[in-house]
């Protein structure tokens, strides 16, 4: 074990960067997530007759 430094994983510097930047892209794609609902209804005045009430008497 003597012949090894922990030269081989990089500068520290540049893991916490890949750490940084691999956090951001999972915020992005969660927040992305949650903001993707489902799609909105379309326009409720073209329903189908049997979807419309009755006018009450």
């Amino acid at each position: 074990m003597l012949g090894r430094s922990a030269a081989r994983y990089g500068r520290p510097t540049e893991r916490y960067a890949r750490g940084v930047a691999a956090a951001v892209v999972a915020v992005a794609a969660l927040v992305t997530a949650a903001n993707a609902g489902p799609a909105r209804a379309a326009d409720s005045t073209h329903a189908t007759p049997s979807a419309q009430h009755a006018p009450r008497r």
